[in-house]
């Protein structure tokens, strides 16, 4: 049997089963992340085989040529401690940085006891993610007053949408956010105020309840008032948002609202630090795709 490893781009079906790895470690993914995720950009899927069996993959996201975002890193158990993750993790690396322009950057959400290996490969700690639990029973009560300002997110024109997007997200993701919004098994809704939108979130079902992301918005009010739209979604089963530990107000609608703390991951970048409007990031939109 070779014993050379060899690295590809992977298949469709591919990432369905990179997808259900990513189940069994307890990520949780949504029930059509893969469907998206290979839509965005199919590009991005990698594949680590050995003797001729895929024994580990990742996803290069690249958002046209000027950000990319490394993500679904896994080795299957059996082939860990033996190199072949470090020579997949530094070949998916290399491959990111020549899709993207030179001087780029690049981020990822790397666990916790993984950092030190992250930043041996260039990559600087920004800050950490940390995913939080509900059990949501019911509707979460939020004032009457910023209720009627949240609206179904189709009733905003794209284009705005996008251009908020785009102050809290490192690069235009116009094929993403089309797909994301539109997924079945989910909820998009954006806040209106002043003939303007002041933020805007996606809830969708997952193998394990559901999860909120993104959950942009100008400030604490308009994020209360989407979460509370969102939380109703997930009614009778657990809530899951991962919140950035960078923005205060953020942190405190978790602790608000009774959540608890139940992983977490390193933001990192190889390259500058992205200028966004951090305070408006109160839940990010994946650990896989940024």
């Amino acid at each position: 049997m070779p014993t050379e490893l060899s690295i590809r781009t992977m298949t469709r079906s591919e990432v369905d089963e990179l997808v259900a790895w990513a189940a069994r470690e307890g990520w949780n993914p949504g029930l059509h992340d893969a469907e998206i995720f290979w839509a965005t950009d199919p590009a991005a899927f990698i594949a680590a085989d050995l003797g001729g069996e895929m024994i580990g993959g990742g996803a290069i996201t690249a958002y046209g040529d000027e950000f990319g975002f490394m993500g679904f890193f896994i080795v299957r158990s059996e082939y860990r401690g033996q190199g072949l993750g470090d020579a997949l993790w530094h070949a998916r690396r290399a491959r990111l940085l020549a899709r993207l322009r030179p001087g780029a950057s690049i981020g990822m959400d790397g666990v916790f006891d993984m950092q030190h290996y992250y930043a041996k490969g260039g990559f600087v700690f920004s800050h950490r993610d940390l995913r939080f639990r509900a059990q949501i029973a019911k509707r979460p009560d939020t004032p009457s007053a910023a209720v009627g300002n949240v609206v179904p997110l189709t009733d905003i024109p794209f284009d705005d949408v996008l251009a908020y997007d785009r102050t809290c997200f490192p690069a235009p993701r116009a094929d993403f956010l089309k797909a994301w919004i539109a997924q079945p098994d989910a909820l998009a809704l954006g806040y209106r105020r002043d003939g303007r939108l002041g933020g805007y979130g996606v809830v969708r079902r997952c193998g394990e309840g559901c999860k909120v992301g993104p959950l942009f918005a100008d400030d604490a009010e308009a994020a209360e008032a989407l979460y509370g739209g969102l939380a109703g979604f997930a009614a009778g089963g657990p809530l899951f948002l991962d919140v950035p530990e960078n923005n205060p107000a953020a942190m405190a609608l978790a602790r608000r609202h009774g959540m608890v703390e139940v992983f977490g991951c390193a933001r990192m970048y190889l390259g500058p630090a992205p200028a966004i409007a951090h305070e408006r990031v109160f839940g990010v939109t994946t650990f896989e795709l940024g």
